[in-house]
C-alpha cells in the first residue's frame, strides 16, 4: 500500500572533505563512525554509487522502523561494502556478497572499517546472482531478517538471475530494502516485476540523484 507515500529526501553530503593522499579513498560518516572505503576503477561493484549513499543514510535515519540489532543482513551485490559496514555499525549480523573479483577490495573495506571489537564481525562471500544458492546459502541453515541491495539494476544481462536471488532469500519475514538509480527502461521494468511478486512500497525516492529506495516483503496467502 503506498498510502502514506514516500518521502522525498536529499543525499546529504556526509563524507569529509579527503584528508588522505590517496586518489582512490573515500571517507564517510555515518552513526558517528567516520568510514574510509577504498573504490578500485576496473570494477563497477568496486565504485560507491548513489543507492549505496541513499540507503546508508535512510538506515542511519530510521533506525527505530528498522532495528538492524542483532538481526541477520544479507547484501547482495555489495560492491564496496559501505552499506554492510553501515549495517554493521548499527549492530547487525552481515553477510556481505559480490562477484569472485569485486571480493578482495570489498573484503579490504570491511575489515578495516569493522575491527571495532563490540561490532559483530562481519562475514564476506561469493555469490553469484542465480547460482548455486540451494548448495552455497540452503534455506535450512540460511535465514536473513533484511536483504539490501543498492544500484543492482542497471544496463546488464542478469536482471533476471537478479530477481530469483531476491526471490530466493526473500521468506516470510525477511525485508528487502533495495534502492536504485532509476536511469532505464529497463530499472523500471525490473521494479514492475518486483510489484507482481512482492508487496513493495517506495520508502523514499532521492529526486536530485533519481533515486528511489523501496521496501518489498513477501506476499503471505
Amino acid at each position: 500500500s503506498l498510502t502514506d507515500g514516500p518521502v522525498t529526501l536529499k543525499i546529504l553530503q556526509n563524507w569529509v572533505p579527503r584528508v588522505s593522499h590517496y586518489f582512490d579513498k573515500d571517507h564517510y560518516t555515518y552513526a558517528g563512525h567516520q568510514i574510509v572505503i577504498q573504490e578500485s576503477i576496473e570494477y563497477f561493484g568496486a565504485v560507491v554509487w548513489p543507492g549505496a549513499l541513499a540507503l546508508s543514510q535512510y538506515l542511519e535515519s530510521n533506525q527505530e522502523q528498522f532495528n538492524l540489532k542483532d538481526k541477520k543482513v544479507l547484501e547482495i551485490g555489495a560492491g564496496t561494502g559501505l552499506v554492510s559496514i553501515v549495517a554493521c555499525i548499527l549492530g547487525a549480523y552481515v553477510t556481505a556478497t559480490d562477484l569472485p573479483e569485486v571480493l578482495e577490495n570489498l573484503s579490504y573495506n570491511i575489515s578495516r572499517n569493522t575491527q571495532d571489537t563490540n561490532m559483530h564481525k562481519p562475514e564476506v562471500r561469493k555469490l553469484v546472482w542465480g547460482e548455486g544458492l540451494s548448495e552455497d546459502f540452503p534455506l535450512s541453515s540460511f535465514h536473513y531478517d533484511f536483504l539490501l541491495a543498492t544500484d543492482v539494476v542497471y544496463h546488464h544481462a542478469a536482471l533476471d538471475p537478479l530477481l530469483a536471488t531476491m526471490v530466493y532469500f526473500c521468506k516470510p519475514g525477511t525485508v528487502l530494502l533495495w534502492a536504485n538509480k532509476f536511469r532505464f527502461s529497463t530499472d523500471y521494468e525490473f521494479l514492475e516485476k518486483l510489484g507482481n511478486i512482492f508487496n513493495t512500497t517506495i520508502l523514499a525516492e532521492f529526486p536530485e540523484s533519481n533515486v528511489k529506495l523501496l521496501k518489498a516483503t513477501v506476499r503471505e496467502n
